[in-house]
């Protein structure tokens, strides 16, 4: 489900497995914070870097468990969902994510989440499908879209409902490298958190800062209003 390697003062947490187990569940859910918690309770952790081995960074929401009950699963994953971007927010260290795979819907905001992004070429999309899908995405989760976002990218991305490949991700200013293949980009994105990681800086000083570089953010995840469904929604 995932890995996570230490190399020297970086953390590397990696998907793995089957690409269709690259949802978020109760089961992943329950991985990812636990992973976190390791992190952030190491006292050497410098830097974090998060990436995936398959075909998809990740798909999203695991449709296919909220289609059991939609009404009551829905919320309960818009919540999980919240803690989780709050939980990448809250990290006292540089986060890095290496996307060499598709990151679709709220891995594409999983991917805002993180403080650097690169990305390989080829193969690759980021895509909030929520539109498609008639899903309204949550204030809190747009909070942190607006936050990431510059104003057009945000129109393309959420109004839009737009695909888009490295160079336009690039352009919009979401990522700070594009490489060739997926082996340049983690090399990039494991380079780039070594670099920060050799700062030095103070753990507590870059935690807070990063709370007031974005504003209101993890205070808009922290208040949870129960999600209801507007629509219909495809599978």
């Amino acid at each position: 489900m995932f890995s996570l390697e230490k190399r020297g003062k970086v953390y590397i947490l990696t998907f793995v497995g089957d690409d269709d187990e690259y949802r978020f569940n109760p089961a992943t859910f329950d991985a990812i914070f636990d992973a976190l918690r390791q992190v952030e309770q190491s006292p050497d952790a410098a830097a974090l870097v998060t990436t995936n081995s398959g075909k998809y960074f990740s798909n999203g929401l695991d449709m296919r468990w909220i289609a059991e009950n939609p009404d009551e699963l829905f919320d309960i994953a818009v919540e999980k969902l919240e803690k989780m971007f709050a939980a990448f927010m809250r990290l006292t260290i540089p986060t890095v994510a290496a996307i060499r795979g598709d990151a679709l819907a709220s891995a594409f905001m999983l991917v805002l989440a993180h403080d650097y992004r690169f990305m390989t070429q080829v193969c690759c999309d980021l895509y909030m499908y929520e539109l498609d899908h008639g899903l309204y995405i949550p204030d809190s989760i747009l909070a942190m879209s607006r936050s990431k976002l510059q104003p057009a990218a945000l129109r393309v991305v959420v109004l839009g409902a737009s695909k888009l490949n490295a160079q336009m991700a690039l352009e919009t200013g979401i990522l700070d490298g594009v490489l060739e293949d997926s082996e340049r980009t983690l090399e990039a994105a494991v380079k780039e958190a070594e670099k920060l990681a050799a700062r030095g800086w103070s753990r507590e000083i870059y935690g807070r800062l990063r709370l007031a570089a974005f504003p209101g953010v993890v205070e808009a995840l922290d208040t949870h209003v129960p999600y209801r469904l507007l629509a219909s929604f495809k599978v």
